[in-house]
């Protein structure tokens, strides 16, 4: 029996709407909480500011516009202001794909700022130690110097957690503290410290550096274009390391076995551990990259700024591990969420300044935004809240069923709010095997 040309095209069409549709509530669900967290946020900063203004005789509304304007223009108002910003996004994306990765099985690295700090010190210190060596032997060394660094120290967290039980949270918060009084004295000591009683380190030699681009743009197109100050423009080609870090998160996450296997760790670990996944080595694993990540985030800040040193008690005051929290968080933990939520957070601490000297608002604000987008993200955790509350105060949707193939029978599982099948109930083999 001939189906009607009519009919088919009709059914092509509902078809494709039904994917587009698919693909919009996906994306919507994705992007929609971090956006609506960054409103409000900005709005709760808003009112700080009508709040705490001195001068009332003044429309309050015009400086609440007044100072938002002035935190753009400082962050991306300008190539200068851009190219600061950068400078601080660089290595917020190595950070923030070390929390990332290790929310993805499930684990909360709050450690990345103490692997940032050993991973900038083991690349200051291969730096400081072999100063002969070529640029093309040296730099490819002190960055795997501070991968390895920073993965030791990630690791030492996974391993505890991973076979004595021990919660990540307080380890990495210790080894943070023993990582910036570790690197503090090593800052201070022969051969590394600087002469005259500085509390820094000797600068890293030229062959031990980052070049900036506007520096590499000069050597390319210096002919007959305008040269760039290096000075204005500070940022250096850590950037394009940083966006092929990103790719290669994604990659991990999405097309690899491994990457697989911590996603299912971090949604059921009972599931995983009864599908015959090696839960305890992955979780050293992801803890141990989570660490590399961060390490890459000291060196690069270290071998591509201006000064090319470290300083006695400057990493238990660096942001940046504390920034990245907030940064995979409004990110969604996914590649493109921390490219741009590493801009956002980036072009809020660097735009603070010049709202501060323009409008004449304290960059204290700024924490305070960066907080309440934290506290406005941990608002969407409602869906976990909705599973343990009683059957009778549960909300009435009934998730729509997603057939999965289990030994062979097809099973309905309703759909989470992430969009992945979920079993709402234990199973009870698992609860016996436990």
């Amino acid at each position: 029996m001939a189906v009607p040309v009519k009919q088919t095209e009709a059914s092509q069409e509902r078809s494709r709407a039904s994917r587009l549709g698919t693909l919009a509530r996906k994306y919507g669900a994705a992007i929609g909480p971090p956006i609506f967290a960054v409103i409000l946020a900005m709005i709760a900063g808003a009112i700080v500011i009508l709040i705490t203004w001195p001068d009332k005789t003044v429309d309050p509304f015009t400086n609440v516009i007044h100072a938002y304007s002035a935190l753009f223009s400082g962050s991306y108002g300008s190539f200068a202001s851009i190219s600061d910003t950068m400078v601080k996004v660089s290595p917020l994306i190595f950070a923030s794909i070390s929390v990332a990765i290790a929310f993805r099985a499930g684990l909360f690295n709050i450690g990345a700022a103490g692997q940032l700090a050993v991973g900038a010190m083991a690349a200051d210190i291969v730096g400081l130690t072999f100063t002969s060596w070529p640029s093309w032997a040296l730099i490819p060394t002190m960055l795997l110097a501070s991968i390895l660094a920073g993965a030791i120290w990630g690791g030492i967290a996974g391993f505890l957690k991973a076979w004595r039980g021990a919660h990540e949270v307080v380890t990495t918060i210790m080894l943070n503290w023993i990582a910036f009084y570790g690197t503090d004295y090593l800052i201070n000591t022969a051969p590394f410290a600087a002469p005259f009683g500085t509390t820094q380190t000797v600068a890293l030699p030229p062959n031990g550096t980052l070049p900036p681009i506007a520096g590499v743009y000069n050597q390319i197109f210096g002919n007959g274009q305008p040269l760039l100050d290096t000075f204005t423009y500070k940022i250096d080609v850590s950037i394009f390391f940083a966006l092929i870090a990103l790719v290669i998160y994604w990659f991990i996450i999405s097309r690899t076995t491994f990457g697989y296997e911590i996603r299912v760790i971090g949604q059921n670990p009972k599931a995983a551990k009864y599908a015959g996944i090696p839960t305890r080595r992955n979780i050293f694993l992801v803890m141990a990259i989570a660490g590399g990540f961060a390490g890459l985030a000291g060196s690069t800040n270290l071998m591509g700024q201006s000064g090319y040193n470290l300083t006695a008690t400057a990493f238990s005051a660096l942001p940046t591990g504390f920034d990245a929290i907030a940064v995979a968080l409004l990110g969604q933990t996914t590649a493109i969420g921390i490219l741009l939520a590493s801009l956002l957070i980036g072009g809020l601490r660097s735009g603070s300044t010049a709202m501060q000297s323009l409008a004449h608002v304290d960059p204290n604000l700024i924490l305070i935004i960066e907080a309440l987008v934290l506290f406005f993200i941990a608002a969407q955790f409602f869906p976990a809240l909705r599973r343990i509350l009683p059957v009778w105060l549960r909300p009435r949707f009934r998730p729509t069923l997603q057939a999965t193939l289990i030994d062979s029978t097809v099973v309905g599982l309703p759909e989470n709010d992430n969009g992945d099948a979920q079993s709402e109930a234990e199973i009870s083999d698992l609860e016996k095997e436990e």
